[in-house]
């Protein structure tokens, strides 16, 4: 799968589906075919794989230490609440109401995407994620991207 691109704002229906933007249907054609699956995120979002990249997520967790106390609690708290999501013939996805609920999502939503993932969030908590943004984003970037590549040669 290619990286994904975009901002899409969306409106969920009394049923808790979603339609997914064409903006975006367009860069998930195994979408259909595949499925989605949702799930919380690290923080008060939900975030959506195709079921690829689920698998990928579940195949780095299958090599952590299942004895090990905060592996085990890791991957316990990051699957909690996946769920497989299938379009509809309308292109609509039913989100689960748990973890609507979780992310304290009511009716607006903003698909925001990730890389390889898409992150669900409440329009007005996105709004507020927004406008926490660091006050000197240049040094977050230094920081974080700034020795990136570094240590191949030396």
């Amino acid at each position: 799968m290619s990286y994904l691109t975009g901002e899409f704002e969306c409106k969920l229906d009394a049923k808790g589906r979603m339609m997914i933007p064409a903006g975006l249907k367009k860069q998930l054609p195994e979408a259909d075919s595949e499925g989605l699956v949702i799930n919380r995120g690290l923080e008060k979002y939900l975030v959506i794989y195709t079921k690829t990249e689920w698998d990928k997520k579940l195949d780095e967790l299958s090599k952590l230490n299942e004895y090990d106390r905060k592996s085990l609690q890791f991957i316990r708290y990051f699957t909690a609440g996946a769920t497989n999501l299938q379009p509809d013939a309308a292109g609509r996805v039913l989100l689960p109401k748990n973890l609507l609920d979780h992310a304290g999502i009511t009716g607006e939503v903003v698909l925001t995407t990730m890389l390889n993932k898409v992150e669900v969030w409440d329009k007005q908590a996105h709004q507020e994620m927004i406008n926490n943004e660091p006050e000197n984003f240049a040094e977050l970037a230094e920081e974080v991207m700034g020795n990136k590549g570094r240590g191949r040669n030396e």
